[in-house]
């Protein structure tokens, strides 16, 4: 069917949406617009799905939220009566249509006679990880478009263990989501009908209580922050999102009583009105926290982005301003405090384990290995974390230790399986009130960190190339470093080319080796210095990113690789 027969479809359909079918009418004068919202299915992938908000098949509304629930649906129709009767757990966060699309998706269910457990209100992702297993759920559910802009909304769908959901099962539902041909035409049942047939469940402090109980454990070190609880001084803002509802209880639970709230941002607002985009990793999001820091004089401030799965910290620098610091460096302090305080607790254990996504760096293996911790890499996207997790505890091979992503995402404990801004923000409270006690900063820990390790500095490159013409620029992009493979990058020699594609690492000398992961769209060359390039689309957005990871033995010497290796790639699109 082409793009106009599908708008057309939209168009005679009566029982189109009322707010939907104005904007329709709206959306007639522009056809280029028109196209794009119409031109091709809003892409279900591994991760779910996220998008512009808006009328037709490329856009986030009612009827996409109910294609991709409608999958879902059949999808456990498949798998027989006993896991419908499990059921779907269902949270949202703070953005436009969230609570809606929750309802929705339920809705999509009931008419399967699948039970759905929705939040009463507005919770964090890790929650929702959480509920799933909690609730001993098959499926679940988060209404999020994470640190994306206001007009952006997504879905995304988690499996049983509270993950999102692995591969096989993730390309087995992704079929039924694209053999939907027509959204209009899904059943589904009213809120009353669900009610009167005992498929919705309510949830609310009945799951929260046991979460908060369980990030309690998060705690290493209890005595340290009993020591320290008033003296530590902890600024925290949600960016209108969902943290603040769990996130201050957490930290009180743990004993922290230094902490404030940045108030123009601590209520939910799907407008993000105080800032240009709710990312925790964007120094801009730390505008508000900074000037209430100075007021306050914080140890540190810290964020969270709309769904709280992610988190970022601005630390005091010599001087006496903050500095935001990237997720690699977030990372690194946490997991170094982390082992020195298990070491010294006597609670490390021989077989433990640390997780990382293969883009994330590499000063957090230094770290690991100091302390005879493993490493181990897998690929983008917690998933593939939760998938190591769901392993070592069936074949008890590994004590997981801790697991991060360089995109501002980490996991402490694995009571939930995704990113757990929750638990980062009270472990990261530990890390403050650790390095207070010697009369340092975290700043100053870090600089500790890169004196014992070596200096690592990361910069990620987003190109975002929107609509059709983007699409295809990124797969030319792609297909393009495949067929010309670099040999070097600002004078520094290809070691190794990793293709994830087709899962195969290339030595300089030709010698070739098969990678044991799963195949994903990724390329990654190691140097000869130690450093790495790695390039790879995004799963969720319309960009293409290119991570650059440089070390050397002085900060001087690492910043200027950065510069330079920026430059060679820049000079690689533009051929």
């Amino acid at each position: 069917m082409t793009w106009k027969a599908t708008y057309e479809a939209w168009q005679n359909y009566t029982n189109l949406d009322e707010t939907l079918k104005a904007e329709l009418a709206t959306l007639a004068k522009d056809e280029k617009t028109l196209e794009d919202a119409f031109y091709a299915p809003l892409e279900f992938g591994t991760a779910g799905m996220r998008g512009v908000l808006g009328v037709g098949i490329n856009r986030m509304n009612l009827y996409t939220v109910r294609q991709a629930t409608e999958g879902l649906a059949r999808f456990m129709d498949s798998l027989g009566e006993e896991t419908k009767k499990r059921g779907v757990a269902i949270a949202f966060d703070s953005r436009h249509q969230s609570p809606e699309f929750a309802m929705e998706a339920a809705r999509t269910l009931g008419a399967h006679g699948i039970p759905a457990f929705v939040f009463e209100s507005l919770r964090p992702t890790p929650e929702l990880s959480f509920a799933v297993r909690y609730q001993k759920a098959y499926a679940g559910i988060m209404i999020t478009a994470s640190h994306n802009p206001a007009e952006y909304n997504g879905y995304k769908v988690y499996g049983e263990d509270g993950g999102q959901m692995p591969p096989k099962e993730a390309d087995a539902l992704t079929e039924y989501v694209r053999g939907i041909e027509n959204s209009l035409a899904i059943e589904v049942l009213s809120e009353e009908e669900l009610k009167a047939s005992s498929l919705l469940t309510i949830l609310g402090e009945d799951v929260d209580a046991p979460y908060l109980e369980l990030v309690k454990t998060v705690t290493v070190n209890s005595e340290l922050v009993k020591e320290m609880s008033k003296e530590m001084k902890l600024v925290f803002t949600p960016l209108h999102g969902t943290g603040q509802m769990l996130g201050e209880r957490a930290l009180k639970n743990a004993g922290f009583e230094g902490i404030s709230i940045v108030p123009e941002q601590a209520i939910p607002d799907p407008n993000f009105p105080t800032i240009k985009s709710p990312n925790p990793e964007e120094h801009s999001a730390f505008e508000y926290a900074i000037r209430l820091g100075e007021k306050e004089n914080a140890d540190v401030l810290v964020a969270t982005d709309p769904d709280a799965d992610r988190l970022g910290i601005a630390v005091k620098v010599p001087g006496g301003h903050y500095e935001v610091l990237s997720g690699n460096q977030i990372a690194s302090l946490m997991l170094h405090y982390l082992l020195t305080a298990k070491k010294e607790a006597g609670t490390l254990p021989s077989n433990g384990a640390v997780l990382k996504s293969i883009v994330s760096s590499e000063l957090a293996t230094a770290i690991a290995e100091s302390f005879n911790v493993e490493m181990i890499n897998v690929l983008t996207g917690f998933k593939f974390i939760a998938e190591k997790i769901k392993q070592y505890e069936t074949d008890h091979s590994h004590t997981f230790l801790f697991g991060f992503e360089e995109s501002y995402g980490y996991l402490v404990k694995p009571f939930v399986r995704d990113k757990d801004a929750i638990q980062a923000l009270v472990l990261v409270a530990e890390v403050a009130a650790f390095y207070k006690k010697q009369g340092k900063t975290m700043y100053d820990g870090l600089q500790e960190i890169y004196a014992t390790y070596g200096y690592y500095e990361e910069k990620t490159i987003s190109v975002t190339l929107a609509g059709i013409e983007g699409s295809a620029k990124i797969k030319a992009l792609m297909a393009k470093f495949r067929a010309e493979a670099p040999t070097e990058f600002a004078n520094s020699s290809v070691e190794i080319a990793e293709d994830f594609g087709d899962r195969r690492r290339v030595h300089q000398d030709g010698t070739v080796e098969n990678i044991d992961m799963p195949a994903s769209n990724v390329l990654k060359y190691l140097l000869v210095d130690g450093s790495w390039i790695a390039i790879r689309p995004s799963g969720t957005e319309p960009k293409i990113k290119f991570y650059i990871a440089a070390v050397a033995p002085t900060a001087k010497e690492v910043a200027q690789k950065v510069i330079d290796f920026e430059a060679a790639i820049q000079k690689l699109i533009n051929e």
